[in-house]
């Protein structure tokens, strides 16, 4: 029988749950499915913000070599300029549908080039985006709940499915939400009730997320599928906090990757296994294509997990333009260490931004200006920022106290910067590069000048910035 692949793609998610060594909610059919499969403990997205990792993952190759990694780009059905991805790059559904494979797609895709749903997907559910000027809004539960889409198909007919969870997005309670007073909070944030309250919620989204991941399985087991067919558990990125998603550390970058195979299938590796190698969630492509016994075409940069030479010595996140926020940062994560490259050092870290009026940055805000903070937070919120940040993640797990200026650090720190230089033009990074005036306009008019208020909305600003 002919193998098929599940890819249960998660928002917003960190991986605070038992397989990762946190047992502060219970979590069953993770803990099943890493039972059964095997689990990525230090894998890290190739950016920390939806889009941009959307689209690496979906072409197999790092958003910045291919033009991609521009959050919210070619949106070209609400007037944005099209990004067209380079010949010979194309996406998986589209290599998978030539091969003969019924793909589709639950959820999103939000991808950063010009692309056409039917050309990718048999079969999808259409969502609203949140980025057309008529939009007024949809809810956090508006995905289907009828997960068996996979019914769609010819018979026989193998398939690649894409399942979207809304994970960190999803506002609904548990039954027993967790207790605020109880969790351990990050060194990076004021211990108040505002911030336990917000690491707390996403413990509760972990469980509805695990809830639903349930309802999945269930649906392939019912129909005879957990035989065939290979779940992959992943998220885009870690959860929506101030120095999580958009920014490049361990809580914007470190993702969960569980992959399951099937179970009449016969694995090198014991099932329950858990890799302490370095991976990207970029590898997903390629491994996604080995495993349905397809050839990874020679241009896509992601590689195959279970490759017999895989090894990779680091893993390089990047952010840069989130909505109509303009930034350049590169970071390299090895086993140990964090080497983060601030290129435009003269910027906030917080940048007015689509938190910028939420519970936690407000207070953030005050307790800094007020002088409240302790030396480990108030880095982040002041007015400018070090070009570069080193990190001992063995010893600081949250991310700290910054070695960059230590002298018995400074060799470590020229490793990963020459590391990080040397993969800047391996794959030709394009960041830096400036965006079309058309696209700082449509940003301008989406979220105006509060939050696009840099050198890069000069023109747009001065004339008028009419739609």
């Amino acid at each position: 029988m002919p193998a098929n692949v599940l890819w249960i793609f998660c928002e917003d998610l960190s991986p605070w749950f038992s397989a990762y060594g946190d047992t502060t909610v219970p979590t069953p059919v993770l803990d099943g499915l890493a039972r059964e499969g095997v689990v990525f403990r230090n894998c890290h997205s190739p950016a920390p913000v939806c889009s941009p990792v959307r689209s690496g993952i979906i072409t197999g190759c790092w958003p910045s070599s291919i033009g991609v990694h521009q959050h919210v780009s070619s949106r070209t059905w609400v007037g944005m300029p099209p990004v067209h991805l380079p010949e010979p790059v194309r996406p998986l559904p589209a290599l998978l549908r030539e091969a003969g494979y019924f793909t589709y797609n639950l959820g999103k895709d939000d991808y950063n080039f010009f692309h056409r749903r039917e050309d990718l997907y048999a079969g999808h559910y259409e969502v609203l985006e949140f980025y057309g000027p008529q939009h007024v809004g949809h809810r956090m539960t508006d995905y289907p709940r009828d997960w068996a889409f996979w019914r769609q198909r010819a018979p026989g007919q193998p398939f690649f499915g894409q399942v979207t969870l809304w994970a960190g997005k999803n506002p609904r309670r548990v039954a027993e939400p967790t207790d605020p007073t109880t969790i351990r909070l990050e060194r990076c944030y004021p211990d108040t009730p505002t911030f336990r309250a917000r690491r707390a919620a996403h413990y509760d989204q972990i469980r509805t997320t695990d809830a639903e991941a349930g309802e999945i399985l269930a649906a392939l087991r019912a129909d005879g599928l957990l035989e065939s067919t290979w779940v992959v558990f992943m998220s885009d990125h870690g959860y929506d906090m101030l120095r999580g998603k958009q920014f490049c550390y361990d809580g914007g970058t470190h993702v969960p990757l569980i992959i399951r195979p099937p179970d009449g299938v016969g694995v090198a590796w014991e099932r329950g296994s858990v890799r302490e190698d370095m991976t990207s969630s970029l590898d997903v492509t390629a491994t996604t294509l080995a495993l349905l016994g397809q050839p990874i075409p020679g241009w896509m940069q992601s590689r195959d997990l279970f490759g017999r030479n895989y090894s990779r010595e680091f893993v390089v996140s990047g952010r840069d333009r989130c909505d109509g926020t303009v930034d350049l940062t590169r970071s390299v994560r090895t086993r140990r260490y964090r080497y983060v490259r601030n290129f435009l050092p003269d910027r906030p870290l917080m940048q007015p931004q689509y938190r910028s009026q939420s519970a936690c940055y407000l207070e953030y805000r005050r307790l800094w200006q007020e002088g409240r903070l302790s030396p480990e937070a108030a880095y982040f919120a002041g007015d400018a920022r070090l070009a570069e940040e080193l990190y001992d993640c063995a010893n600081d797990p949250d991310e700290v106290n910054n070695l960059a200026g230590d002298p018995s650090h400074a060799a470590v720190l020229e490793v990963h910067r020459t590391m990080l230089a040397l993969w800047q033009r391996q794959i030709g990074d394009r960041g830096g590069q400036p965006e079309p005036e058309e696209q700082y306009r449509w940003l301008f008019n989406k979220w105006g000048p509060d939050q696009c208020w840099g050198p890069e909305y000069d023109a747009v600003r001065t004339d008028g910035c009419a739609i």
